[in-house]
């Protein structure tokens, strides 16, 4: 049984006890440590080699190609941002008229060929992929964050028609990339970081009108081609975990153990109906712990949430002050 296959059986909660790992995505300055340890190449995939990694992940969004080079979205359109909270272009829209002058993105400039020919390259690993749909940020940043809140309460029908216009998009262009993907690949993986470290951003009434159905939308695109629905969102999000499921999520990432209510004891209660991908602290565990401990977490992990967990850690961008030998030993007990 290869990678692809072992994986998607965890994933579909049909596991017999197959084990699997995900190295999660080292940053561009962690590569030459780890390369320098291990004696490999400089390069993302030589780590996952040399790793013996299950996954791949490709994003679809670089298939975007604008012809005069705009990207498929700018919060910063005609104005100077350098924070989250800071105002979006759209901070002081009142009107669908003040939206309309927004050069919007087309998915008629998709093209996903160089994608598609990276997938082809591993048939026998779980790929993830598809438009990375964080429309939530992204209407945050076209607001501003706090603005963003606010918005929803003194004019929700500005938010809903910037969120409708963001995700008309990303349902097209997931559509668009799906088709031609056919069966490369197996799982439909997008994110928006719902949860602080200690609540959702949103209560989950306001959650369920401005989100969710955007969220309906694009995990129907990922349904319709029958993929796999893995959703990434940092931080504490147990709150929403039964609208999740109810919506067709069928696998969770990365499980920010540190994060309120999301322990993996506090998450084993939804093991019947999600598989887990992650759920190895990434926050402080893995830069502090030696690798006899990193071994010892992983099988507790394992204990709880399997067996339809990949082993990952809690964040998918592995920094530089994570040590070499902790993710090794991750990888290696991951496997046993």
């Amino acid at each position: 049984m290869n990678s692809r296959e072992k994986v998607k059986k965890i994933f579909l909660r049909q596991s017999e006890g197959e084990t699997a790992m995900w190295t999660g995505h080292p940053n561009d300055k962690t590569i030459p440590i780890y390369a320098k340890e291990w004696g490999i190449e400089p390069t993302r995939e030589a780590i996952y080699t040399y790793l013996n990694d299950d996954c791949r992940w490709f994003q679809a969004n670089r298939g975007y190609k604008h012809p005069e080079g705009l990207s498929d979205f700018n919060p910063s359109w005609g104005i100077e941002r350098k924070t989250l909270s800071a105002k979006g272009c759209f901070a002081e829209a009142e009107t669908l008229a003040d939206i309309e002058k927004y050069p919007w993105p087309d998915a008629k400039y998709c093209d996903f060929t160089e994608i598609y020919a990276e997938i082809d390259k591993f048939p026998d690993k779980m790929v993830f992929t598809g438009i990375w749909s964080h429309f939530f940020h992204l209407v945050a940043d076209f607001f501003g964050m706090e603005n963003y809140f606010i918005k929803m309460y003194e004019n929700p029908l500005i938010v809903e028609a910037i969120t409708e216009r963001i995700v008309n998009y990303l349902v097209e262009a997931n559509d668009m990339f799906f088709k031609g993907l056919g069966n490369r690949a197996d799982a439909m993986f997008f994110g928006n970081d719902f949860g602080t470290q200690l609540d959702l951003f949103l209560s989950p009434e306001l959650f369920r009108k401005f989100v969710m159905p955007s969220f309906k939308r694009l995990i129907a695109v990922g349904k319709k081609y029958n993929k796999i629905i893995m959703l990434h969102s940092c931080g504490s999000i147990y709150r929403i975990i039964p609208d999740l499921i109810d919506a067709g999520v069928n696998v969770l990432h990365p499980i920010q153990a540190q994060a309120a209510g999301m322990s993996a004891k506090d998450l084993s209660k939804f093991k019947n109906d999600l598989a887990f991908l992650g759920g190895i602290d990434a926050q402080t565990f893995f830069v502090n712990a030696t690798p006899s401990q990193i071994k010892d977490e992983v099988r507790r992990v394992r204990s709880i949430l399997g067996p339809n967990i990949v082993i990952s850690p809690s964040h998918e961008e592995i920094l530089p002050n994570i040590p070499a030998a902790n993710i090794l030993a991750m990888a290696e007990a991951a496997k046993e």
